[in-house]
């Protein structure tokens, strides 16, 4: 947010960007889930048709209510979070992104822990590393965070720093 402007009332849009096994939707527990709706296409049935369109209704519905959203899935491209945002422009929501900072093997580590439907196959996590697009304030955000998972001590979040 720029110094001069002044917080927006209502919702929060919260997009969470990151590898699978980076932390995300333990951040969300941790420091979200009391004040956000969470919307996530993990929740969302393996054999469910448009998934994206499901979601979308999901955040519109919400920021309609005036209740803050976070959208927790890997959000891996400007393009993919294009829709998210302009949802958010559309509801007057502030934009908020956090972008999780953790190494391919360090997340193939702690997926390989998970138990049934959470553990994706590695192949997954190599994917959207391969297609992962830094965010950018460019793209609408009002702010952005980048955040990495602290081994027993939760996490640390820094303000983003565009790439230069």
């Amino acid at each position: 947010m720029l110094p001069q402007e002044t917080p927006r009332p209502g919702p929060a849009l919260v997009v969470l960007m990151g590898l699978q096994g980076a932390g995300k939707t333990s951040f969300a527990r941790a420091r979200l889930l009391d004040t956000h709706v969470h919307v996530s296409k993990d929740h969302f049935s393996r054999r469910a048709k448009n998934k994206d369109a499901r979601q979308e209704r999901l955040v519109a519905e919400a920021l309609a209510a005036g209740r803050s959203v976070v959208v927790d899935n890997t959000n891996p491209t400007a393009l993919v979070r294009a829709p998210l945002v302009a949802l958010g422009r559309v509801h007057g929501a502030l934009l908020i992104g956090y972008c999780f900072d953790a190494p391919v093997d360090e997340c193939l580590e702690r997926n390989r822990a998970r138990q049934g439907a959470a553990c994706v196959p590695d192949v997954a996590i190599f994917a959207t590393a391969k297609r992962f697009e830094v965010p950018s304030f460019a793209e609408g955000f009002d702010e952005l965070h980048a955040v990495r998972l602290v081994t027993g001590a939760g996490f640390e979040v820094t303000a983003w720093m565009e790439p230069r």
